[in-house]
């Protein structure tokens, strides 16, 4: 058995609720979870459908790859285990991991509806509070990515124009990105979390497209409601749901 056995089964499983959770079409997604101690990522192999995936398909790499002089990041040369072609996402995710040091996994969707926010460039403005138990504070939606950067090496740079999205906000505070003219990029604190929040981003992105179809000038939630409904299921002052 592999030594990376339930990283991998914790991928697989992420990677089978996609479907499950109907954010993603065909094969438009991919799960990756990190194990930060052993300094891997386990991620989805590339166009492997999700109901045949097994936790033996899933691709294990080295976490602190960098792309050489050249700007290639050979993903062959920092396989550790699988026979399969991981994702074509893989440097987006690693580089995600390396830049927010706290996440332990990323899922990307093209969820419909968040998709559609994407691909308009626009953020999704936090209008209510079922986005406030999530998210504290929009969506936010990534500037376009240039020429340059797609030459030089797309899914690394895609990585890189999200991080700088980021510079004043907390990435362990809003768990989302939309990146322009493609779709969301999502993590958490482990597979599961990481699902739950891209769920909950499709859930939040359709009921604000619909608020702001009966009312384009509807304004965002007040900052106090806002606190309120973030901070009690979040940090040290939280106290919805059960002590564990």
């Amino acid at each position: 058995m592999s030594e990376y056995q339930a990283l991998k089964e914790e991928c697989c499983e992420a990677n089978k609720q996609l479907p499950a959770c109907n954010i993603v079409d065909l094969t438009f997604g991919n799960v990756s979870v990190a194990d930060r101690e052993r300094g891997v990522i386990a991620i989805k192999p590339s166009g492997v459908a999700y109901d045949s995936l097994k936790p033996e398909d899933i691709v294990v790499l080295a976490l602190d790859a960098q792309p050489d002089e050249n700007h290639v990041l050979d993903l062959e040369a920092i396989k550790i285990e699988g026979e399969l072609r991981p994702s074509s996402d893989t440097p987006t995710h690693m580089r995600l991991y390396q830049a927010f040091g706290d996440i332990l996994s990323v899922v990307h969707t093209h969820s419909r509806n968040a998709t559609a926010y994407a691909q308009a460039g626009l953020p999704i403005p936090c209008m209510g509070t079922t986005h406030a138990d999530y998210f504290y504070g929009e969506v936010p939606i990534t500037r376009p990515i240039n020429p340059e950067e797609i030459e030089r090496h797309y899914e690394w740079e895609t990585a890189n124009v999200i991080i700088e999205a980021f510079q004043n906000i907390d990435p362990n505070q809003v768990n989302a990105a939309l990146f322009h003219g493609h779709a969301p990029f999502v993590w958490g604190s482990s597979g599961a979390k990481a699902i739950e929040n891209a769920f909950a981003l499709e859930i939040i992105a359709e009921m604000t497209m619909k608020a702001q179809l009966l009312m384009p000038d509807a304004a965002s939630l007040s900052q106090a409601q806002l606190d309120k409904h973030y901070l009690r299921k979040h940090g040290a002052n939280a106290y919805y749901g059960q002590n564990t």
